[in-house]
């Protein structure tokens, strides 16, 4: 048996130092983890999970794997991948290392036939898919057969399949369902964050036979760094100074895609390279930012979690963190791109006092509510029903909506057949005590980043306690262990500062206009209502978060002058493309409209345009969380216009200090249209998100 074991490893071995040749030169030496790892895989129908740090070469793992599988006559390795990045690098890799590889996702659904052909003429080596392929008839139809077949599963980023994990994803969860019910493939799970919870969760998933793997989470290249206290504005301010001195090329992450285009064209107004990075942009667009950070042809991306996990750039000299994401696991994932084949790098943090509302938003959307679940399960009755419909039934906003559908399918409670939803028939028990400890987990969480964005210790401990790291201890680099902090320090330059509160001052916002009516109100069809507005704010605005913060804070009526004198130079920039000079301000219904008449008053006079205060509002403020359809009834039945207005014809300018679902300036637009304005103009002082 010894005899047996030794010759395993030495054919474990003799593989891993081949495809390593391949991947990093002949000179390179596996980790004796490495080798230990690809033996295990190699047991028959093994269970492996692999948690370490970024760089360590869990791909190599796998690779070798298959690599040592297919020389035995073997079936094909498929990957499990959650990002499109990340399986492009991926099958870049797998070619590196000598295997022929192909992907199935949704940027290539022409090209499925040939590699299904392929893998029936047993010409591929690994196969990469996403998680949302089960989903999806043509990939379901073949997935049973494929599964007969393989060799090896690897589930990559495993954290995702944890409910307790960081970016835990349903779809993929329910993929990894179907793929360990496969018996005769060995299966691989890989990560970098995982904490011991999420650790023993990925591996009660896979089985009570699995063996895990475990090291070290520190990065002895990676300088960690705090620069708290710093206003939004001096934020901007910091990065478009530091750009400068950062060494390398790298990535600035923020927490929302507003944050993203927003910081972007500062940057490139101050002069720097830089792309903006979004799960919002096109696929064909993501390849190309990304090709051109890999070869510098850019300083930075300013990148939402878009941009994570599995991105290849070996030589990434900094990470910045705009706004502090809500968990140590995710920070430590998204920081983890840098420094992994440069002797220095930098991560660095800039903690903001918005980071709360928006980790508590994603923390409570994650997380089904029973009463929620229970309409939405009426709604759909013994029927199939499109996610519109769904929405337009239970008055649950669609983002939400969605969010419990998945969780939903992977119970088997709902499935999903083209873009109809139907129940299945299986109850949903509302598991209390786990949905429960993971609201508490997400709080506790929230309060690790809290103590690591003050300096409560060294960094990187703090880091690597929180994941549950065996061995954490002083890094002697960090910015809490040395005192010092990254190029321009914790004050960036005054010209910087002053040329970020110009710039976004100057950047006006769109407001879009609604297109059609929800069902289930009085009005039918496309709408008529205002055309493209336009908003001197937008969510947490760094230009403009003082008077933000004093306009929802101060007495009904009060607007910062501020405000008043930047929707004065909005209009004028606007002007220029208006066909013709509005004939009238309008203010927008509201529960209480006294701020909005304010403004109006204000943009009549300086305008000198008449002032026609024509609307009025009965009974309660509209539903602030729901969906379009109880939203626009509810106003439909609040809303009044004068029966003696007398609208002069020509463009109606309509104005608010505060715009979030549209349909109150929409429903109020159409009343406009319909009394003659042959145009609306919005215009907002904050459109919030």
């Amino acid at each position: 048996m010894h005899t047996r074991q030794a010759e395993d490893r030495e054919f474990a071995q003799t593989h891993m130092n081949t495809v390593l040749a391949r991947l990093a030169g002949p000179g390179a030496v596996p980790r004796p983890d490495q080798v230990d790892a690809v033996h295990a895989v190699l047991q028959p129908a093994s269970r492996v999970l692999v948690v370490q740090a970024t760089g360590w070469g869990k791909s190599a793992v796998y690779w070798a794997a298959t690599h040592a599988i297919r020389s035995t006559g073997a079936g094909p390795t498929l990957v499990v991948s959650p990002l499109l990045a990340l399986m492009r690098d991926q099958v870049s890799a797998a070619e590196r290392a000598g295997l022929k590889a192909a992907t199935v996702n949704s940027t290539n659904i022409d090209d499925w036939d040939e590699v299904f052909q392929r893998l029936d003429d047993d010409a591929i080596d690994v196969l990469l898919v996403s998680p949302e392929r089960l989903g999806n008839p043509r990939f379901a139809a073949r997935l049973g057969a494929l599964l007969a077949r393989v060799g090896l599963i690897v589930i990559d980023e495993a954290h995702c399949i944890s409910d307790w994990g960081f970016d835990f994803r349903p779809d993929y969860q329910r993929l990894a369902r179907a793929l360990l019910s496969t018996p005769t493939a060995s299966v691989l799970a890989t990560t970098a964050t995982a904490n011991e919870r999420v650790t023993l969760d990925i591996g009660k998933q896979l089985g009570a036979s699995t063996v895990t793997f475990r090291g070290t989470l520190a990065r002895t290249s990676l300088t960690l760094s705090v620069v708290p206290g710093l206003s939004p504005l001096q934020r901007y301010a910091w990065i478009a100074d530091a750009l400068a001195q950062l060494p390398g090329s790298g990535i600035v992450y923020v927490l929302t895609v507003a944050e993203a285009e927003r910081l972007t064209a500062f940057l490139r107004s101050c002069g720097h390279a830089v792309d903006a990075y979004s799960g919002q942009i096109d696929a064909d667009t993501r390849l190309k930012v990304e090709d051109r950070l890999r070869h510098n042809q850019v300083k930075a991306v300013v990148a939402t979690s878009a941009l994570g996990m599995g991105y290849d750039k070996p030589d990434l000299g900094f990470c910045v963190h705009v706004g502090s994401p809500s968990t140590p696991v995710a920070y430590y994932q998204q920081v983890g791109r840098a420094g992994r084949a440069v002797a220095h790098a930098e991560g660095v943090l800039l903690p903001s006092d918005a980071d709360e509302r928006i980790w508590d938003y994603f923390a409570t959307a994650s997380i089904p509510d029973p009463q929620t679940a229970a309409k939405v399960l009426l709604s759909l009755g013994g029927d199939e029903r499109s996610l519109i419909e769904i929405e337009a039934d239970t008055g649950v906003r669609r983002g939400r909506l969605e969010a419990l559908l998945k969780i939903l399918a992977v119970e088997g409670v709902v499935d999903k057949d083209g873009s109809a939803w139907r129940a299945t028939g299986v109850p949903y028990v509302h598991d209390s005590a786990k949905w429960t400890a993971l609201a508490q987990v997400r709080q506790q969480e929230a309060g690790i980043m809290r103590q690591y964005a003050r300096g409560a210790g060294c960094l990187m401990a703090y880091l690597q306690t929180a994941l549950d790291d065996p061995s954490p201890a002083p890094c002697g680099r960090c910015s809490v262990c040395t005192g010092h902090v990254p190029f321009p320090g914790s004050t960036p330059s005054q010209d910087k500062l002053m040329a970020a509160r110009n710039f976004l001052r100057g950047v006006d916002v769109d407001i879009e206009p609604r297109k059609r009516w929800p069902a289930g109100v009085r009005r039918k069809g496309s709408i008529q209502g205002f055309d493209v507005g336009r908003a001197v704010s937008f969510a947490d605005d760094p230009g403009w978060v003082a008077e933000l913060q004093m306009l929802r804070t101060a007495e009904p009526g009060d607007v910062p002058a501020e405000l008043l004198a930047g929707a004065l130079a909005t209009l004028g920039r606007w002007a220029k493309t208006w066909p013709a000079r509005p004939v009238c301000v309008v203010p927008l219904p509201a529960h209480n409209m006294s701020s909005n008449q304010v403004l109006a008053a204000h943009i009549a006079q300086k305008g000198r345009l008449p002032l026609l205060d024509v609307f009025s509002w009965q009974g309660g403020p509209a539903p602030d969380d729901a969906s379009s359809t109880p939203v626009v009834a509810h106003l439909e039945s609040a809303i009044r216009m004068a029966p003696d207005a007398d609208l002069p014809r020509g463009p109606v300018l309509l104005v608010a200090t505060d715009v979030r679902t549209r349909w109150t300036a929409t429903v109020a637009a159409a009343l406009l249209r319909e009394q003659g304005a042959s145009q609306v103009l919005l215009l907002a002082l904050h459109l919030r998100p």
